[in-house]
């Protein structure tokens, strides 16, 4: 089977796309797909069998590949086959099920999963030959590799977890602020009147306690017990997080290396036939950072999939020093990008979507 593009499209490949792209071999997984890997516009990779332990985090550079790089650095190997925990502030390289044949046209981009990001395990994809984490060139053939450094909780992964996505995406097509205002009159974005959408959907979290849980947010605890990546619901809330109450003054004061789940102010949603990244705001506005897992399917928070508007959850850590948050304060930029084609299946239909519709929500891992 031939995977052909027309000459001139620009856009994200949704589901069918993706499909195609395993049948004529440009995408190819060790075994087959399981249910709900494809999503509406991104494809989950899986964990290999082994993990190494390696001593620091690493690019390979032009003309050298990740194995030879993990040679290099490999301090022992880990057998995932039944499982095995990974340990906090470590860092390990996973092979992944998934290596990619990509047509001259097609590029790639990958980033965590929303459940990832909420455990505050840090992932990235890395490619052979690249300069660049998450991000693998039009061209590109080879495997991919998953570095994986948990921060917070150790956690228990196996042959087959899913902590990353990519995105497959052919030219340019990312809305400019005059495309996403006419959008946004169409379809509105946000549940809001004055809405900034200057180069992406500006997005502000909330501090005012005034949603149904009445406080604004969680911090991890430390010194917990392991979370299995692949266990939904089966963790107390108490064991991991502690509430976060709102305050008089609507702040809240960042400690350096602690880590929060909090939720933006704006309900967002993301039309059928568009997707959205969550884009940082501006390095230089404080030392904080903001959604470890940045993909928005089409459909999150549509009213046409269900949604009704739904808030973004913000992944927030400080860096260096104290830093304080007011409600209100932009955190990030949600941008914009034109789908190839509509989904089969939108986000929250028919694939398990764990986050439509939601507010202040931690990850499937914790009992509701």
């Amino acid at each position: 089977m031939t995977f052909t593009l027309a000459p001139d499209a620009d856009g994200i490949l949704p589901d069918s796309m993706i499909e195609a792209m395993a049948e004529a071999g440009l995408i190819l997984p060790e075994y087959d797909f399981v249910e709900s890997q494809i999503q509406p516009a991104s494809l989950d990779l899986r964990l290999g069998p082994i993990a190494y332990r390696v001593r620091a985090s690493f690019l390979p550079g032009p003309n050298v590949t990740v194995a030879e790089r993990i040679d290099e650095l490999k301090l022992h190997e880990i057998d995932l086959s039944e499982g095995a925990v990974l340990e906090t502030n470590c860092v390990y390289i996973v092979p992944l099920l998934e290596s990619l044949a990509l047509p001259p046209n097609i590029f790639a981009a990958a980033n965590p999963k929303s459940s990832t990001g909420r455990l505050d395990v840090f992932t990235r994809v890395i490619a052979d030959g690249t300069r660049r984490f998450d991000v693998i060139g039009a061209g590109y053939h080879g495997p991919l590799y998953a570095e994986i450094s948990p921060k917070t909780f150790p956690v228990l992964l196996r042959e087959g977890s899913r902590l990353s996505q990519v995105r497959f995406r052919v030219g340019d097509a990312v809305l400019d602020t005059e495309a996403l205002e006419d959008l946004h009159a169409q379809d509105p974005l946000v549940d809001i009147d004055d809405a900034d959408l200057t180069n992406g959907l500006a997005v502000s979290v909330d501090l005012s306690g005034e949603n149904a849980s009445g406080f604004v947010g969680y911090r991890a605890k430390r010194h917990t017990g392991v979370v299995d990546v692949d266990r939904r619901g089966g963790y107390a809330v108490e064991d991991f997080w502690e509430p976060i109450h709102a305050r008089a003054d609507r702040t809240l004061i960042l400690d350096p290396g602690e880590f929060y789940i909090l939720a933006s102010k704006e309900a967002v949603q993301v039309p059928p036939d568009y997707a959205a990244e969550m884009v940082p705001f501006d390095p230089l506005v404080g030392e904080f950072r903001v959604h470890y897992a940045g993909f928005f399917d089409p459909g999150f928070g549509h009213d046409g999939a269900g949604g009704k508007g739904s808030r973004a959850v913000l992944e927030v850590r400080s860096r260096e020093v104290p830093f304080i948050l007011e409600h209100g304060q932009i955190v990030g930029r949600l941008v914009y990008e034109r789908m190839l084609d509509r989904p089969d299946s939108l986000y929250g239909q028919r694939i398990g979507s764990n986050y439509q519709g939601q507010n202040l929500k931690l990850s499937k891992h914790f009992k509701v």
